[in-house]
Parts: C-alpha cells; structure tokens; sequence
C-alpha cells in the first residue's frame, strides 16, 4: 500500500505542467468601419458634386457656403438686423423639405409653425446650424448633403436612406435670450 501512495504521488508530481500561456486570439480587424469611412466619404464627395453642379445650373441665386458644409442663397434678407441668431434664443419659423430636384417631400403645411430654442432642441443637423446663419425675418433655401440632412436612416416616413435636401426656410421672430451678449 505504502509503495502504492508512493506511486500515486510522484505520478501526480510528474503529470503537473506549468501553466500553459494563452495564445493570442486571431480576431478580425476593423476592415467593416474602414470601409464604411471610405464609402461615406465617397458618398459625401458625390452628393457635394451633385450640389455643385446645381448651383453651376443655377444663374438666378447668388450662393454662400455655410462654414457647416451646406450652400445656401438669400430669398429675403434682413440687412438691418445686425443680430445673428445665438445658441438659447427662441426662433419661431417655418420651413420645407423637397429633393435636390425640388420635388416636395414635406410642405410647411405639414410640418407647421415650430418655435425652438437654438441647440436646445431635436432638429436635423443642418436645420440647427441653418438656423444659426439666419436673422429675424430672413428667407432662404439651403442644399444639404444627406450627411446634414437624415443620413443613413432617413426619417422612417419619406425621406429616405441618404438623400440630400432642399430646405427653404422662413424666419418669422428671434427673442433673444436673457443670456445672450449679442
């Protein structure tokens, strides 16, 4: 029995390793997200293209790019208003959504009236910073590429997966904020 443990102890010794290091995992690497980058900004040079070509096309309008990526023209402007619109200051507006090619998407009818305070509230991002080009009482019509309209995911109503817009907006107040130095 004696010689039994003795076997049994120095096999369980002689079968003990060290620990045996992991190895490194082969994971993938990010090829989805760099494709994803070179595909959006193919899609942004394109669409940029698109407005370009546009505003070539376009004799009539004198355009200003926005330093946000859009380009816009003036139907009404403002000169006596000095003051810009600030971040905070409640702006009451109303505007529509058509296609590069002006076919109706939303009309003011639809969307109605909207008061908002600047940066304060849901609004698609080139509508925020539209909104900040703008003074009281002032009209114009901007051209987004998708990436400043709805993007990827449209609005899950009727704009689509990637469109550039058309977006004609009308200034009708500016109260400015409390805060505001302007």
């Amino acid at each position: 029995m004696k010689k039994f443990l003795i076997l049994l102890l120095g096999g369980l010794i002689l079968s003990c390793e060290g620990p045996e290091p992991r190895r490194p995992v082969q994971g993938k690497t990010d090829t989805f997200i760099e494709k994803s980058v070179v595909r959006n900004r193919q899609l942004l040079a394109s669409e940029e293209a698109t407005i370009k070509q546009l505003i070539e096309r376009d004799t009539l309008h004198e355009y200003f790019q926005s330093g946000s990526g859009s380009w816009f023209y003036y139907e009404t402007q403002n000169p006596l208003d000095s003051l810009g619109i600030a971040p905070d200051d409640r702006v009451t507006f109303t505007y529509t959504l058509a296609s590069l090619e002006e076919e109706p998407i939303y009309s003011q009818d639809e969307i109605g009236v909207l008061s908002v305070h600047v940066d304060k509230d849901e609004l698609f991002p080139g509508l925020r910073e539209a909104l900040k080009v703008l003074r009281n009482r002032e009209e114009a019509t901007f051209l987004f590429p998708s990436a400043m309209g709805y993007g990827y995911p449209g609005d899950q109503n009727k704009i689509g997966t990637n469109v550039p817009l058309r977006c004609r907006i009308t200034i009708i107040n500016v109260e400015k904020s409390k805060d505001s130095i302007l």
